[in-house]
This record gives C-alpha cells, structure tokens and sequence, in this order.
C-alpha cells in the first residue's frame, strides 16, 4: 500500500467524513509547486484557497515568523498586548479605501471576522437585520451560514438559520440577472419583506468566490453605496477571497472606486498563517462595548509578523500588477480555447485580475450545467499534476488562483497541462 495510501485510510477512521478533503497528501511546498506523499510535483492554482497570493513559504514571511518565534508566539492581545498588532491596524487603516477616520479589530477566520462585521453593524444601528446576496459565501458558524446563499453543502442538514437574514439576487448576465433586476428586487425586498429601518447590513462580495467567481459590476457597487446611504444602512464588503491585491487592486471593491464602511479580510492577509480583520469607520468599530469583541488567539503575533510581511511583499513586488499580467495571459488562453469548435462545453470565461473562473455547459443554448464535466476537468488536471478546484451554486465552474509569484515558466506549464485537461475531458464524455 502507497503511503497516500496509508493516509487516506487514516483519514477515514480519525477525521469528521464531513470534512472534505482531496487526495492530495502535502510533504513540501515552495512559491506555486507543491509535493505529495508519493514525491508527485503539482504546480499549484489553488493556493490553499487564494491563501497564499504571496506563494508557499515566501522568504520575506519566512524570516519574519522566525523572527517573532524567537521573541513570543502568544501573550493574548487583551492580556499583553503588543506593538506589531498596532502597526498592522495602522497599515490596514491607512490601505482599505476610503477618506475617514478607520479603525481595526484582528480575528482568526473569514467567518470569525465577518461575524464581528456584523456585530458592530447591530451596535452601531441597534438594528438587526441583514440582506447578504444568492451565491454568497459568508462561512460556516452560524451567522456566516445563514449569509451564504448556497445550500448545499454550507447549510443541508444543519436546521434553522438566525432571523431577519435575506437574500437578494446577485447579478449575474450568463445566469440571466441584470443589474436593472437585482437592484429592483432589493428595492421591492426593502418595500415588502423588511423596513430599511430593521436593516443593520447589506454584506456582499465584490467577487464572488465560492458562488463562482461573479463579479459585481461596479454600477451595482455604487448602487448599492447610494441605498445604504438613503436608508442609514452599513455596507460591508467580503473581501476575505477577493482581497490582498488578488484581482489587481489591493481590494476589489477599488475596482468600483467607491468604500464599504466595513472591510473583512482573510485568507492572503497573512499568506498561510490565520488570520483575519475587520477595518472600517472608526465610529463604527468603536460601537461594539469593551470585551465584546476579541477572542484567545485574536491577532496571534506570528500571523500579525506574517502579514507585515505580506503587505511589504505586495508593495515591494508590485503583486498588484502581476495579478493583471498573470490575469491577462490565462484569461487569453481560455477565451482562444473557448473559440475552439469542440469546445462549445465552455459557456464562460470571467474574471478580474488573477481571480479566473471558466462555466462548463452542456450547451450554449439552454447554458445548463455540467458538473459532471468540471469534476472531470479537475481530476484530469490533478492527474496531470495541476491542482484547480470547482466552485459556483450549480457546481460546474472552474476557478484559477494562481499565486500571484507565480513564475512565467510555471504559468505557461500549468496553462498547457490546463489546456491539455480540458480537451482530454470533454474529447472523454
């Protein structure tokens, strides 16, 4: 029995079925290769999940963690608190858009900060309710599942969701919604089904991760600025996938050049390490009440050291504009295979910087899906050692996240295996 083997019968009999998992067994990982078990190399277009936009192990973040080691590893931020937390408020403050006053909380997990984006949301207006979007991805504690407009496997099973949470449409032109639609059914839900007065947020993602790489268009962002506005309403944008200069701006939401009141952020903020923040208005972080907000291992001091590190990288290396290049190149290459007689199955190619998603279909006609085939894309790429990931409420999209490191050789090799994947799948169904 190979050692993937081994481990793959170890994972069945010691860790929740319900955790999902690939058959991938990490060993070792640098920049955008990773190896498994079985010494098998793997150009990496998953990055942990858009976690590592700065590569596995990026020496900067490397030395910078080390460096912390050797001083402490925990204190607890409300038992003795420390001066690199601060300068990261102060970096985040300064970086998140927006022309006001901005103040910062540290956290662990997407979840764990869009739950306490929300929580200053209800301080701040002393009202309760929220209208997230169809397609969102929010988290999974319990508030963030009620957020996310995907049932299954986010919330099947798990029983009744919080109160006043709502959903509104996501535009999205390939699945037939404009954005003349989705605002006019938020304007009707906010007439209907729940008084303005009640709503405490409108969360939502500039880019949609989970949902399938939809990109808010930026009329719909400023939009959606003017009704919170009229309706004294907080607007937050999930920028826990979108963010750390992964669509070519630093945050999506620049993109529409207008500013959320709140910003959440994870995943690339510390390139590998957990952790997370929310950086918004300093009148509305501050309307949480002392001890309300925190937790044990909030602004852990290697995360807080990796992050600095991060944002350093992403300054020093111009990530910003690598993701448009990196963007860019691979969006070409799927547009040109998407033109291709034989490969009608490609119904869509979106995206926005090194964010990249491709719709498979069983005809661009009718554009229904075709989950069948994007899993045998992905396990044909993986065979091929390219590590791609679905996603989308219909399960047959295709996302890219290549670390924003990514060197041209690596990139042009994954796009081949890529390519090679994607005819090989659709020549084999």
């Amino acid at each position: 029995m190979s050692l993937t083997e081994q481990l793959k019968t170890r994972r069945a009999a010691a860790v929740a079925n319900g955790v999902a998992t690939r058959g991938i067994y990490a060993v070792r990982a640098e920049n955008a290769e990773l190896w498994d078990a079985e010494g098998k190399r793997y150009i990496d277009f998953a990055a942990g999940i858009a976690v590592n936009n700065t590569g596995h192990r990026h020496p900067r973040l490397m030395e910078a963690v080390r460096a912390q080691s050797d001083a402490f590893t925990h204190t607890c931020f409300h038992v003795a608190p420390y001066e690199s937390y601060i300068a990261l408020a102060e970096r985040l403050n300064a970086a998140t858009p927006g022309d006001f006053d901005k103040k910062t909380m540290l956290v662990t997990t997407g979840a764990e900060a869009v739950e306490n984006a929300v929580k200053m949301a209800r301080a701040y207006t002393g009202r309760s309710g929220v209208i997230a979007f169809s397609g969102a991805f929010h988290g999974r504690t319990l508030m963030g599942m009620a957020l996310c407009g995907k049932v299954n496997p986010y919330k099947k099973a798990f029983g009744a969701m919080p109160p006043e949470v709502l959903h509104a449409p996501f535009p999205n032109e390939f699945h037939g919604v404009t954005v003349e639609q989705s605002l006019a059914v938020l304007n009707n839900m906010l007439a209907s089904s729940i008084d303005p007065e009640r709503v405490a947020a409108i969360i939502i993602e500039p880019v949609q991760g989970e949902g399938g790489f939809n990109i808010a268009q930026p009329e719909f962002l400023r939009e959606l600025r003017n009704i919170c506005d009229q309706h004294g309403i907080i607007l937050i944008a999930d920028e826990v996938q979108a963010g750390m200069a992964r669509t070519g701006k630093l945050f999506a939401f620049e993109h529409a050049g207008v500013a959320a009141d709140l910003v959440t952020m994870a995943k690339g903020l510390a390139g590998g390490f957990p952790l997370s923040a929310v950086t918004g208005r300093a009148e509305i972080v501050d309307s949480a009440s002392v001890g309300g907000i925190g937790g044990t291992y909030a602004g852990n001091p290697l995360a807080v050291a990796a992050a600095n590190a991060v944002l350093d990288v992403i300054e020093e290396e111009d990530l910003c504009a690598r993701a448009t290049e990196i963007g860019d190149q691979i969006m070409a290459r799927l547009n040109d295979m998407a033109a291709r007689q034989g490969n009608e199955a490609i119904g869509d190619v979106r995206g926005l910087g090194a964010m990249i998603a491709f719709e498979l279909v069983t005809d661009r006609d009718t554009n229904a899906p075709d989950p069948t085939l994007t899993q045998a894309i992905v396990a044909e790429a993986e065979a091929r050692g390219l590590i791609i990931l679905p996603c989308g409420t219909r399960a047959n999209a295709v996302r890219l996240l290549p670390p924003l490191t990514t060197p041209e050789a690596h990139l042009n090799e994954a796009l081949d295996i890529l390519e090679a994947s994607v005819e090989a799948a659709i020549q084999s169904r």
